[in-house]
C-alpha cells in the first residue's frame, strides 16, 4: 500500500507540473510583457550559443539576395560551431514570406534575418516569432514592426554620392532626369539624397523625377522611351536602382541618343556589365555591400543572444561610388 500511495503521489505532481507548463505558455502568446521577460531570459544570456539562422528573401534568382545568403553563410563559418543557415525565397509574395516566418518561429530558429516584401504585412509574424523569443533582425527593407535591429544601406548617401557625381560631370549645369521607383524608404531616401546634391547647382535643372520605373529594366525602357520622346535634350539620368537604369541604357540605344548618361544605385552585375559596354550610356552607380550587411546581421543577432545589445539598433552600411574609371578595382557581388 506504501509503494501504491507513492507512485499515485508522483503522479499527481506530474500532472500539476505538466498543468503549470501548459498555463505559462499561454501567458507568454497573450501577456506582451510577460512574453518579453520569457524571451530575454531564455534565448539572451553569456552562455547561449547561436544555433541556427534563417534567412527570409524576395528572390533568390536575383544576385543581390544570392549575395545576402552568401553573407550569412561566412559569418556563420567565421562564428563556427556548426551553425546552420537556411535561406528560403518568397518571390515577393507576403503569404509565402509570412509561412516562411512561422516555420522558422515554429522550428526554434535562434535569429531571423528577413528582408520584408511587405513593411506593414509582415508585422503580425514578426510580432508573434519575438513573443515566441526569436531574435528579429530586418535586412535592407525597413518594417513597420519592433525588431531587435534594422541594417541598411546608407540610401541617403547613395543619392548624393550619385547625383554629385552627375553634377561634377556636367560642371553644374544642365537637364537631369530622375528615374523614380515604387515609393518605399530606401528609393524615397534615395530621391532625398540626390535633390539634396544637385539643390546646390542653379543651373541644373531637374526635368522629370515622378516616373515610376518600378524598379525593373522593363519599367527603366518603358519609362526613359517616353522621356526621350517628350525631352529633345537630356544630360544627366539618375536611375533609383541600377535594373531601371539598365532598361534606360536600352532605350537610348534603341533612340540612338548617346548626349547623356546614367547614373544607378545597386553595383550589381548587371550594371557593372552595362558599364563595360563602350556604346552604352551607363557610366556609374552607388554600390551596395549585400554580403556585408547580411554579415553585419549576423555578428549583431549573435551578440544579442548573448546579452549584448547593440549601441543603435538602425546600422547604415556606407556605399561606394562606382565608375568606368574605377570599375577594375570594383570586387562586386
Amino acid at each position: 500500500m506504501k509503494r501504491i500511495s507513492l507512485i499515485v503521489g508522483i503522479l499527481g505532481f506530474a500532472v500539476v507540473s505538466c498543468t503549470n507548463g501548459v498555463k505559462n505558455d499561454n501567458t507568454a502568446t497573450t501577456t506582451n510583457n510577460k512574453a518579453t521577460n520569457i524571451s530575454a531570459e531564455s534565448l539572451t544570456s553569456p552562455n547561449k550559443k547561436l544555433q541556427t539562422i534563417g534567412v527570409a528573401l524576395g528572390d533568390l534568382g536575383n544576385p543581390f539576395y544570392n549575395a545576402v545568403q552568401r553573407g550569412a553563410e561566412i559569418e556563420a563559418q567565421k562564428i563556427g560551431g556548426n551553425i546552420r543557415v537556411n535561406a528560403v525565397s518568397s518571390a515577393f509574395d507576403l503569404n509565402q514570406q509570412t509561412n516562411q516566418i512561422e516555420n522558422f518561429t515554429a522550428a526554434n530558429t535562434d535569429l531571423i534575418i528577413l528582408s520584408a516584401v511587405d513593411k506593414k504585412g509582415v508585422k503580425p509574424v514578426i510580432d508573434q516569432a519575438r513573443l515566441a523569443g526569436r531574435v528579429v533582425i530586418a535586412l535592407d527593407s525597413a518594417v513597420d514592426a519592433d525588431v531587435d535591429a534594422m541594417i541598411s544601406s546608407n540610401n541617403i548617401q547613395a543619392g548624393e554620392v550619385a547625383c554629385q557625381y552627375i553634377a561634377d560631370r556636367l560642371k553644374g549645369q544642365g537637364s537631369v532626369v530622375i528615374l523614380n521607383g515604387t515609393p518605399m524608404d530606401s528609393i524615397n531616401q534615395r530621391v532625398s539624397g540626390c535633390e539634396k546634391s544637385l539643390s546646390k547647382y542653379p543651373n541644373i535643372k531637374l526635368i522629370s523625377k515622378e516616373q515610376n520605373a518600378e524598379g525593373t529594366r522593363d519599367g527603366g525602357l518603358r519609362v526613359m522611351s517616353d522621356l526621350l520622346t517628350t525631352f529633345p535634350k537630356i544630360d544627366a539620368v539618375f536611375a533609383t536602382n541600377d535594373q531601371s537604369g539598365v532598361g534606360a541604357d536600352l532605350a537610348a540605344k534603341q533612340a540612338r541618343r548617346k548626349e547623356f548618361f546614367i547614373v544607378g544605385v545597386d553595383g550589381s552585375p548587371d550594371a557593372t556589365k552595362a558599364m563595360e559596354d563602350k556604346d552604352g550610356v551607363f557610366a556609374a552607380t552607388a554600390a551596395q555591400n549585400p554580403a556585408g550587411m547580411a554579415q553585419k546581421a549576423v555578428q549583431i543577432g549573435n551578440d544579442i543572444i548573448q546579452g549584448k545589445k547593440p549601441e543603435s539598433p538602425n546600422i547604415l552600411i556606407p556605399v561606394k561610388l562606382v565608375t568606368r574609371e574605377n570599375l577594375s578595382s570594383y570586387q562586386g557581388w
